[in-house]
């Protein structure tokens, strides 16, 4: 498991862009907030993988995780 920092930002033209500082690379666009926290998960996985795969060395703040005892989470309101 691994940790990153995910940037949320709302677009003029309306949709929310999700962006890591932390690994170069990922960027997902969706409607929502929440879409974009669902789907950031899966691409970053994959961008890891291929990092991985192809003896990429990971960006200094990918943090690797062994098992997190405190994460914090969002709660729609």
């Amino acid at each position: 498991m691994y940790k990153i920092v995910l940037e949320i930002e709302q677009l003029p033209e309306g949709p929310y862009l999700g962006t890591s500082p932390d690994l170069p690379g990922l960027v997902v666009q969706a409607d929502s907030v929440q879409e974009v926290l669902r789907l950031a998960p899966d691409v970053a996985h994959d961008l890891i993988t291929v990092m991985v795969e192809t003896a990429q060395q990971l960006p200094p703040g990918v943090e690797t995780v062994t098992a997190p005892g405190r994460v914090s989470v969002l709660v729609p309101a």
